[in-house]
C-alpha cells in the first residue's frame, strides 16, 4: 500500500471519528457526506486539524 493512500486512509478514519464524535454519523450513512452543512463541515474539519496536532506533537 503506498503511503499516500495510508495518509487517505488515516484522514478518512480521522474524519469518521470526528463525525461520530459531532452525532453526524448517522447522518452521513444516510444522506452522505454532500448533504452537510457548512458549519458542521468546519466543525469535523477543527477536530480533524486537532487531532493532527495532538498526533504531531508526540
Amino acid at each position: 500500500m503506498s503511503r499516500s493512500k495510508l495518509r487517505d486512509d488515516h484522514l478518512n478514519q480521522l474524519k469518521l471519528e470526528a463525525a461520530a464524535e459531532l452525532g453526524l454519523l448517522e447522518k452521513i450513512r444516510q444522506v452522505g457526506w454532500p448533504a452537510l452543512s457548512a458549519a458542521e463541515t468546519g466543525k469535523i474539519g477543527g477536530l480533524v486539524a486537532k487531532k493532527l496536532r495532538v498526533v504531531r506533537s508526540e
